[in-house]
């Protein structure tokens, strides 16, 4: 088979070096830097590859395996016809791109981007004769293209109804993907399910015509792990997956464009010229390889904040998990309240309270109902080194934001936690940049909830600290959808966006049978080694500290939260296969930290340290015991010295976890 698509992959070069002696070229390919992955495309007529061109199309090779068959691209304006079926490529160039940025925040702070780029001129061939520009880019884990229109002499506004970018994968796909309702707006909060890809098109099948979320992630038998997903959104809606083909066999995606929710017509209204998001397949060997990458902050536009001191990650107390319970033990959400939480905070270590909804006047956030006092709060935060947070509703922060903002900045407010939004039209997207831009012009850093996936926006605005977009562990309050199953769906799935405000910390850990939904204590599935091991998997610069601080009072085991950063400068995955089980290592300066998870199977895992550096290391080690799985709140706290050329055996119980921190030991301790 091999031999079979190198053969293929030769003539194809071949092909369009014999087209570019005759100037027409239209096939042109771009291979990764390491030429393991690249994407050819062709202008097609009755499947063969046109010198008049025809209709654009994609493939993509990894390996020399076929991971994507040819995929027609176009795009569809009102009262037009489709941009992209009758086209021809009129010239082609290509470049490389190396460079190294820093981030703030996220799975590392610094990242050496290196691909190859592809930028393919292509017009029609008939009346009215419109130009498109397709880019791509080609890396070691990753291709992307975007369509790019032009201005044109005849077309000033447009219109676009729809978007055909198709994923015909290459045969039959294992997919992980979040279904969710195709006419309703949504905040991403619902399951992974484990599909095989020819479920979504077949006719008896309860998800037949789904709208699946971003990332799709999809194991392709026997050539790679793969996930569809998009970066800069700018001026545009979200793309979703919808299902191309029918019948038993049928495994073939294609783009659904989020409509406007005031005119459904439309998706992306505007004047041209046009860029549209980047249309990303991430590609690896492993699942794990996915995790690392850095392509959504590849693919957006570099930081916008010259001056970044006030930009500060970390972990933060929140009054709402418990109920705005207070120091005697009663509902209370009162600047009292607010204070005590404010003094848990400076004792643990933590940089940032939280304070949820309840403190604003009604339909005004600019101003306080009386139950807690935001300025004073703020001053006593200040003098404990804690940074106070705001909670607001979408509808009153799109409405009021220009007057609102610079009064919280007057306050002194460190960030806003803006929930609710549950829309990404264009509209919704537009939402984002505004209010980023604005935060930054009043020193304010911003955690979105009931809000689309990330796409790499804190790249360029790196005061945006956090989004939900998951199951969180806020649901456990009222069923069973926050489990083990789903905590180990979500690295794979959901963290391949970015940021991932799941709100860990829950220490009232229970068994599923003993399990019961409530809103006072409320009680969480996993032991505690596994809740402690999310610190390190979960990836968010703004990491919660979610339960009551008696509940952390006198447990060896909070020694973990205390200690574990909410930002990193490296990340490894070392093993881990979607739903069952994931081991991350995370750097942060000298010392490293890993975090095991496992589901409701108990198992044993042997994990290498050679990402240590050379040296002794002393390993504080938190996990579970034989008991654990019938005593979830039970872990044994160890510690050993270790090296780099060892292993560490892990005992994860069902539903359970381990949590590790390694510093380094001086020679002379």
């Amino acid at each position: 088979m091999k031999k079979a698509i190198w053969f293929k992959s030769m003539l194809i070069c071949m092909f369009s070096l014999a087209l570019q002696t005759k100037g027409y070229a239209q096939s042109q390919s771009l291979s990764s830097p390491n030429n393991r992955l690249s994407i050819l495309f062709e202008t097609i007529k009755e499947n063969q590859v046109s010198e008049s061109g025809e209709q654009l199309t994609y493939s993509v090779i990894y390996n020399d395996q076929e991971l994507v068959d040819r995929s027609a691209l176009s795009l569809n304006f009102e009262n037009q016809r489709p941009l992209g079926e009758d086209v021809k490529i009129v010239s082609a160039e290509r470049t490389s791109l190396e460079q190294s940025y820093k981030l703030i925040a996220g799975k590392t702070n610094f990242v050496n981007e290196k691909c190859n780029v592809l930028t393919i001129q292509l017009q029609e061939d008939g009346s009215p004769s419109r130009k498109l520009t397709i880019e791509a880019r080609a890396y070691n884990d990753a291709v992307a293209f975007r369509y790019m229109v032009p201005d044109q002499s005849d077309m000033k506004e447009f219109r676009l109804i729809g978007e055909r970018a198709e994923f015909k994968i290459s045969k039959d796909a294992i997919t992980y993907a979040q279904i969710l309702p195709r006419n309703s707006v949504h905040s991403y909060e619902s399951e992974y399910v484990k599909l095989p890809l020819t479920a979504f098109s077949h006719v008896g099948s309860v998800v037949n015509d789904p709208k699946i979320g971003l990332p799709l992630l999809m194991e392709v038998p026997g050539v790679a792990w793969v996930a569809i997903n998009e970066a800069d959104l700018q001026n545009y809606s979200s793309m979703y997956l919808t299902t191309l083909s029918e019948g038993w066999s049928g495994h073939w995606l294609e783009a659904f464009l989020a409509p406007q929710i005031e005119d459904s017509s439309v998706c992306v209204t505007g004047s041209f010229p046009l860029t549209s998001p980047w249309r990303i397949l991430q590609v690896g060997d492993d699942p794990g390889a996915l995790i690392e990458s850095n392509i959504l902050t590849n693919l957006n536009d570099e930081n916008v904040i010259e001056e970044t001191s006030w930009i500060k990650p970390g972990k933060a107390a929140w009054n709402w998990w418990n109920g705005s319970i207070g120091a005697e033990g009663l509902r209370d959400f009162s600047t009292e309240c607010m204070k005590y939480y404010v003094d848990f905070a400076a004792e643990s270590g933590l940089e940032h309270l939280v304070i949820d909804a309840g403190w604003a006047a009604r339909d005004d956030i600019t101003k306080m109902n009386g139950r807690v006092d935001i300025p004073l709060v703020v001053e006593y935060g200040k003098q404990k080194n804690v940074g106070i947070w705001i909670w607001l509703h979408y509808r009153d922060a799109v409405k009021q934001l220009e007057e609102a903002f610079p009064i919280y900045e007057k306050w002194g407010v460190a960030g806003l936690k803006i929930d609710f939004i549950e829309r990404d039209d264009q509209a919704g997207i537009d939402f984002y940049y505004r209010a980023a831009k604005k935060a930054v012009e009043h020193h304010l850093m911003l955690d979105f909830h009931g809000c689309t996936k990330p796409t790499g926006l804190s790249r360029t605005y790196p005061n945006i600290l956090g989004y939900e977009a998951v199951i969180g562990m806020e649901v456990s309050r009222g069923g069973l959808r926050d489990n083990p199953d789903s905590h180990l769906m979500l690295p794979f799935t959901r963290m391949l966006q970015g940021f991932m405000d799941y709100t860990p910390g829950g220490f009232n850990n229970v068994t599923k049978e003993e399990f019961v939904p409530c809103s006072s204590k409320p009680m969480v599935m996993g032991t505690r080694a596994h809740h402690l091991a999310m610190y390190v998997v979960y990836e968010s610069p703004i990491q919660m500290v979610s339960d009551h601080p008696n509940a952390y009072k006198n447990e060896p085991s909070f020694q973990f939260i205390k200690d574990v950063p909410a930002t990193w400068d490296e990340t490894k995955v070392l093993n881990g296969i979607p739903g069952e089980y994931i081991t991350i290592a995370r750097r942060k300066g000298d010392n490293w930290f890993l975090g095991s998870m496992t589901n409701w199977n108990p198992r044993e895992l042997h994990c290498s340290l050679d990402f240590l550096s050379d040296g002794t290391y002393l390993a504080e080690i938190y996990m579970d015991t034989p008991g654990s799985g019938l005593y979830p709140r039970s872990n044994s706290i160890k510690r050993v010295m270790v090296n780099n050329k060892q292993q560490l055996e892990l005992y994860l119980a069902s539903g359970g976890g381990c949590a590790v921190k390694f510093r380094p030991v001086a020679p002379e301790e």
